[in-house]
């Protein structure tokens, strides 16, 4: 198999996409999670779907993301040639730019592919990543 290329690694990174609609937040101090388990995409090198689920939790300041707009965003990566953390990384992009978000993380549970379970999660604002054990990524819902 060919290595891997520059334009691989940045396939699907600056793709169009649904724009995300939001609607005005009327309350302050409360977090959002909302989880699409069907989410797909195309692996930029193989040409083979990419499946798992994505997990979006934020704490609103002025917007909340409108649903309906967030579905039709997140079924537009099913024809989208983008790898797993780049997928992760540029929907926290495109999220955190619609709303705005106190803090913001994206959760990507990958199914397993030759054998390997992926997780990736990308965080707003931007942290440092410390060991599992001082710092657990989300919990289970």
């Amino acid at each position: 198999m060919a290595d891997y290329t520059t334009k691989h690694a940045r396939a699907g990174i600056q793709a169009r996409l649904p724009r995300l609609d939001t609607w005005p937040n009327q309350f302050p101090g409360y977090r959002i999670v909302t989880r699409f388990p069907e989410y797909t995409s195309v692996c930029p090198k193989t040409g083979l779907p990419d499946s798992g689920t994505i997990t979006i939790e934020y704490e609103p300041r002025k917007l909340c993301l409108e649903l309906k707009a967030l579905k039709m965003y997140l079924l537009a990566y099913r024809d989208l040639g983008i790898f797993y953390e780049n997928a992760v990384n540029r929907m926290l992009r495109d999220i955190v730019a619609a709303t705005r978000p106190a803090w913001c993380v994206v959760r990507g549970e990958f199914t397993p592919r030759g054998g390997l379970t992926t997780t990736v999660e990308a965080r707003w604002p931007r942290t440092r990543v410390v060991a599992r054990h001082r710092q657990p990524m989300m919990t289970q819902r």
